[in-house]
Protein backbone atom coordinates (compact mmCIF):
# COMPACT_ATOMS: atom_id res chain seq x y z
CA UNK A 1 0.00 0.00 0.00
CA UNK A 2 1.51 3.59 -0.83
CA UNK A 3 2.20 5.49 1.87
CA UNK A 4 3.56 8.39 -0.06
CA UNK A 5 3.43 9.04 -3.73
CA UNK A 6 5.72 11.60 -5.66
CA UNK A 7 4.37 12.78 -8.83
CA UNK A 8 6.45 14.73 -11.22
CA UNK A 9 8.14 16.88 -8.43
CA UNK A 10 10.10 20.02 -9.46
CA UNK A 11 12.23 22.40 -7.28
CA UNK A 12 14.25 25.42 -8.40
CA UNK A 13 16.71 27.84 -6.54
CA UNK A 14 17.18 30.95 -8.25
CA UNK A 15 16.02 29.32 -11.15
CA UNK A 16 18.58 26.71 -11.04
CA UNK A 17 16.45 23.45 -11.28
CA UNK A 18 17.39 20.95 -8.61
CA UNK A 19 14.71 18.49 -8.96
CA UNK A 20 12.94 18.31 -12.05
CA UNK A 21 9.68 16.02 -12.81
CA UNK A 22 10.72 13.36 -10.11
CA UNK A 23 8.26 10.88 -9.31
CA UNK A 24 8.45 7.64 -6.97
CA UNK A 25 6.42 5.76 -4.36
CA UNK A 26 6.98 4.69 -0.39
CA UNK A 27 5.08 1.59 0.56
CA UNK A 28 4.22 0.64 4.47
CA UNK A 29 7.24 -1.14 5.35
CA UNK A 30 9.83 -0.15 2.60
CA UNK A 31 13.58 0.53 3.19
CA UNK A 32 14.35 3.08 0.71
CA UNK A 33 17.89 4.40 -0.06
CA UNK A 34 18.07 8.10 -1.85
CA UNK A 35 21.59 8.35 -3.48
CA UNK A 36 23.44 10.51 -5.74
CA UNK A 37 26.23 12.72 -5.98
CA UNK A 38 26.61 16.21 -3.63
CA UNK A 39 24.33 18.61 -5.04
CA UNK A 40 22.00 16.37 -6.67
CA UNK A 41 19.05 17.35 -4.52
CA UNK A 42 18.50 14.89 -1.78
CA UNK A 43 18.45 16.27 1.22
CA UNK A 44 15.58 19.05 -0.58
CA UNK A 45 14.10 16.03 -1.39
CA UNK A 46 14.11 15.01 2.51
CA UNK A 47 13.12 18.79 3.24
CA UNK A 48 9.69 18.59 0.53
CA UNK A 49 8.98 15.07 2.14
CA UNK A 50 8.63 17.11 5.57
CA UNK A 51 6.58 20.02 4.22
CA UNK A 52 8.90 22.17 4.61
CA UNK A 53 9.88 23.23 1.25
CA UNK A 54 6.84 23.73 -1.28
CA UNK A 55 7.99 22.11 -4.76
CA UNK A 56 7.64 24.50 -8.13
CA UNK A 57 4.89 22.19 -9.26
CA UNK A 58 4.09 18.32 -8.85
CA UNK A 59 3.15 16.90 -5.55
CA UNK A 60 3.50 15.20 -2.37
CA UNK A 61 0.46 12.65 -1.51
CA UNK A 62 1.34 11.47 1.95
CA UNK A 63 -1.30 8.87 3.91
CA UNK A 64 -3.04 11.55 6.26
CA UNK A 65 -2.94 9.13 9.18
CA UNK A 66 0.78 8.99 8.43
CA UNK A 67 1.90 12.96 8.61
CA UNK A 68 2.02 12.92 13.15
CA UNK A 69 3.82 9.60 12.88
CA UNK A 70 6.77 10.67 11.44
CA UNK A 71 10.27 10.70 13.00
CA UNK A 72 13.38 12.80 11.57
CA UNK A 73 16.93 12.32 12.01
CA UNK A 74 18.63 15.39 10.48
CA UNK A 75 22.27 15.29 9.66
CA UNK A 76 24.16 16.66 12.91
CA UNK A 77 25.34 20.06 13.65
CA UNK A 78 28.84 20.48 15.49
CA UNK A 79 26.05 22.76 17.88
CA UNK A 80 23.95 19.22 18.64
CA UNK A 81 27.18 17.33 18.61
CA UNK A 82 28.07 19.51 21.69
CA UNK A 83 24.40 20.06 22.85
CA UNK A 84 24.65 19.72 26.81
CA UNK A 85 21.58 17.33 28.14
CA UNK A 86 21.81 14.12 29.41
CA UNK A 87 21.20 10.98 27.11
CA UNK A 88 17.51 10.52 28.65
CA UNK A 89 16.74 13.85 27.90
CA UNK A 90 17.98 14.15 24.84
CA UNK A 91 15.50 10.73 23.88
CA UNK A 92 12.62 12.17 25.69
CA UNK A 93 12.54 15.86 23.71
CA UNK A 94 11.21 13.22 20.93
CA UNK A 95 7.82 13.95 22.97
CA UNK A 96 8.01 17.87 22.61
CA UNK A 97 5.44 17.87 19.73
CA UNK A 98 3.53 15.47 22.07
CA UNK A 99 2.84 17.97 24.84
CA UNK A 100 0.33 19.74 23.49
CA UNK A 101 1.01 23.11 25.85
CA UNK A 102 1.49 20.67 29.17
CA UNK A 103 4.62 21.84 31.04
CA UNK A 104 6.06 18.76 31.95
CA UNK A 105 6.37 15.18 30.24
CA UNK A 106 4.19 12.36 31.10
CA UNK A 107 4.61 9.05 32.52
CA UNK A 108 3.62 7.32 29.62
CA UNK A 109 5.93 9.72 27.72
CA UNK A 110 8.74 8.92 30.01
CA UNK A 111 8.04 4.92 29.95
CA UNK A 112 8.35 4.60 26.11
CA UNK A 113 11.43 6.60 26.57
CA UNK A 114 13.29 3.89 28.55
CA UNK A 115 11.42 1.53 26.07
CA UNK A 116 13.43 3.08 23.64
CA UNK A 117 16.64 3.69 25.39
CA UNK A 118 16.60 -0.33 25.91
CA UNK A 119 15.79 -0.84 22.29
CA UNK A 120 18.85 0.59 21.29
CA UNK A 121 20.98 -1.01 23.96
CA UNK A 122 21.94 2.56 25.72
CA UNK A 123 20.23 2.39 29.09
CA UNK A 124 23.54 2.04 30.87
CA UNK A 125 24.34 5.34 29.69
CA UNK A 126 20.82 7.10 30.00
CA UNK A 127 22.42 9.79 32.83
CA UNK A 128 25.60 10.60 30.62
CA UNK A 129 26.03 13.85 29.13
CA UNK A 130 25.22 13.64 25.48
CA UNK A 131 27.68 15.54 24.55
CA UNK A 132 30.77 13.35 26.15
CA UNK A 133 29.34 10.21 24.20
CA UNK A 134 31.19 8.45 21.03
CA UNK A 135 29.50 9.58 17.10
CA UNK A 136 27.92 5.81 17.51
CA UNK A 137 26.57 6.40 20.81
CA UNK A 138 25.23 9.81 19.94
CA UNK A 139 23.55 8.23 16.41
CA UNK A 140 21.64 6.02 18.70
CA UNK A 141 20.68 8.16 20.98
CA UNK A 142 19.34 10.32 17.95
CA UNK A 143 17.50 7.19 16.32
CA UNK A 144 15.81 6.34 20.13
CA UNK A 145 14.81 10.16 20.27
CA UNK A 146 12.99 9.72 16.30
CA UNK A 147 11.63 6.34 17.25
CA UNK A 148 9.82 8.86 19.82
CA UNK A 149 8.20 10.53 17.34
CA UNK A 150 6.78 7.96 15.27
CA UNK A 151 5.35 3.68 15.20
CA UNK A 152 5.44 4.14 11.07
CA UNK A 153 8.20 6.02 9.27
CA UNK A 154 12.18 7.27 10.29
CA UNK A 155 13.53 9.83 7.75
CA UNK A 156 17.30 9.48 8.07
CA UNK A 157 19.60 12.48 6.18
CA UNK A 158 23.20 10.68 5.93
CA UNK A 159 23.15 9.26 9.56
CA UNK A 160 26.67 7.70 8.69
CA UNK A 161 28.29 10.83 8.51
CA UNK A 162 31.48 11.13 10.66
CA UNK A 163 31.33 7.70 11.95
CA UNK A 164 33.74 4.77 12.28
CA UNK A 165 33.27 1.87 9.70
CA UNK A 166 32.55 0.08 12.98
CA UNK A 167 29.70 2.47 13.97
CA UNK A 168 28.38 2.60 10.99
CA UNK A 169 27.83 -1.45 10.43
CA UNK A 170 25.99 -0.63 13.83
CA UNK A 171 23.82 1.66 12.90
CA UNK A 172 23.08 -0.72 9.85
CA UNK A 173 22.22 -3.56 11.97
CA UNK A 174 19.89 -1.39 14.12
CA UNK A 175 18.04 0.34 11.12
CA UNK A 176 17.58 -3.38 9.65
CA UNK A 177 16.25 -4.54 12.84
CA UNK A 178 14.12 -1.53 12.98
CA UNK A 179 12.41 -2.23 9.77
CA UNK A 180 12.38 -5.98 9.11
CA UNK A 181 11.68 -6.87 13.01
CA UNK A 182 9.32 -3.47 13.55
CA UNK A 183 8.16 -2.50 10.66
CA UNK A 184 9.31 0.43 10.36
CA UNK A 185 8.97 2.38 6.88
CA UNK A 186 13.07 3.98 6.12
CA UNK A 187 13.88 6.75 3.87
CA UNK A 188 17.41 7.34 4.58
CA UNK A 189 19.91 9.96 2.39
CA UNK A 190 23.18 7.99 2.00
CA UNK A 191 26.44 8.38 0.52
CA UNK A 192 27.27 4.15 1.14
CA UNK A 193 25.97 2.68 -2.32
CA UNK A 194 26.50 -0.60 -1.57
CA UNK A 195 25.15 -0.73 1.70
CA UNK A 196 21.69 1.03 -0.05
CA UNK A 197 21.85 -1.53 -2.47
CA UNK A 198 22.33 -4.60 0.41
CA UNK A 199 20.22 -3.00 3.07
CA UNK A 200 17.29 -1.27 0.78
CA UNK A 201 14.48 -2.97 -1.29
CA UNK A 202 14.47 0.16 -3.21
CA UNK A 203 16.45 2.92 -4.24
CA UNK A 204 16.43 6.62 -5.77
CA UNK A 205 19.64 7.73 -7.36
CA UNK A 206 19.60 11.40 -7.98
CA UNK A 207 21.67 12.76 -10.57
CA UNK A 208 23.11 16.06 -11.19
CA UNK A 209 21.48 17.15 -14.10
CA UNK A 210 17.79 16.66 -12.08
CA UNK A 211 17.72 12.88 -14.26
CA UNK A 212 16.94 10.22 -11.87
CA UNK A 213 16.72 6.17 -11.20
CA UNK A 214 13.85 4.42 -9.21
CA UNK A 215 13.50 1.12 -8.73
CA UNK A 216 14.56 -1.88 -6.43
CA UNK A 217 17.96 -2.98 -5.49
CA UNK A 218 18.05 -5.36 -7.79
CA UNK A 219 16.80 -3.35 -10.94
CA UNK A 220 19.67 -0.52 -9.48
CA UNK A 221 22.32 -2.74 -10.20
CA UNK A 222 21.38 -3.84 -13.09
CA UNK A 223 20.62 -0.27 -14.31
CA UNK A 224 23.05 2.19 -16.53
CA UNK A 225 23.46 4.61 -12.69
CA UNK A 226 24.19 1.11 -11.17
CA UNK A 227 26.79 -0.01 -13.51
CA UNK A 228 28.56 3.55 -13.38
CA UNK A 229 28.30 3.98 -10.06
CA UNK A 230 28.66 0.37 -8.23
CA UNK A 231 31.36 -0.02 -10.23
CA UNK A 232 34.13 2.39 -8.48
CA UNK A 233 32.73 0.91 -4.78
CA UNK A 234 33.13 -2.52 -5.69
CA UNK A 235 35.92 -2.64 -3.08
CA UNK A 236 34.91 -0.70 -0.69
Amino acid sequence: MNIIICENLSVAFSKTPVLKDLSFTVDEGDYLCIVGENGSGKSTLIKCLLGLIAPDTGHIVTEKSLFNHIGYLPQQTTIQKDFPATVFEVVLSGFLNDLNGRLFYTKAHKEKAKEMLSLFGISDIKNKSYRTLSGGQQQRVLLARAMCSTKRLLLLDEPEAGLDPLAVRDLYATLRKLNREHGITIIMVSHSLNEAVREANKVLHLGEDCSFFFGTSKEYEKSEFGKRFLGGQKND
